[in-house]
């Protein structure tokens, strides 16, 4: 039990992943990092690439390791990226400073992703390069919100699209997968649930939770039917 307790205040969730599944989202991780690597070494040279490729290698793990999750949505990762890249160059332009620079992107740029719903946690690292990415990567001003920012990023998002539709389990954007069918034969005991509560019960935890609202109805369905060839109930009541 100790053990256990243990485990949860560390975060560590043991739910079932196949062998398959791991496989499949380092592959996803590999061929995405590795198109976005020779774009970007077009526009920039040495070592900087490689800093930026760093914000899309974190990309790459939520939309090949986790499609599903919230923060991992094509409007996260384009608006998350973009806004923070502005921010980024905006202050490495107008606020003196190396330290207070780079502080003062990361800081912006969360706070801007939060009011654009579109947090997206590699966006913070894409601010900070442009701030502390090199001379050659300054040198391209607001111009690096376009290359390589905005070419890595529908690299990235292409092939996640393509590549998850590759996997009948898989789809991306999220919105993708609720059209899967659910198993017909429902518990007539569990009440069914309305967006407007849903939303309630997210407005009192107050925090940004990490799964969208579609999803989090998907789990609710799931939880509460059951594939059955008889009755809903054990003893025939249903």
């Amino acid at each position: 039990m100790k053990q256990n307790a243990l485990f949860r205040h560390l975060g560590i969730e043991f739910s079932p992943v196949s062998h398959t599944e791991r496989l499949v989202s380092a592959l996803g991780g590999f061929l995405g990092i590795l198109l976005i690597l020779l774009v970007s070494s077009r526009f920039v040279e040495g070592t900087d690439a490689a800093l930026i490729v760093a914000s899309m290698g974190a990309s790459a793990v939520l939309l090949f390791a986790a499609p599903h999750g919230a923060l991992g949505q094509p409007w996260n990762v384009l608006g998350g990226h973009l806004v923070s890249a502005v921010i980024g160059v905006a202050c490495v332009r107008y606020i003196p400073g190396m330290a207070l620079a780079a502080a003062a992107s990361v800081g912006l740029a969360t706070g801007a992703m939060h009011y654009l719903r579109c947090i997206h946690p590699p966006g913070g690292a894409t601010a900070l390069t442009a701030v502390v990415g090199g001379a050659s990567i300054q040198a391209l001003g607001f111009q690096y919100v376009l290359t390589p920012v905005l070419i890595n990023v529908a690299v990235i998002l292409t092939v996640a699209v393509l590549f998850n539709a590759l996997f009948h389990w898989r789809r991306y954007p999220a919105s993708l997968s609720g059209k899967a069918p659910l198993p017909a034969i429902a518990r007539r005991h569990y009440g069914p649930i309305a967006h407007e509560d849903l939303v309630y019960a997210l407005s009192q935890i107050d925090s940004f939770i990490d799964v969208t609202e579609d999803d989090l109805l998907r789990i609710y369905k799931l939880a509460t039917r059951r594939t059955d060839t008889g009755n809903d109930y054990p003893d025939g009541s249903g």
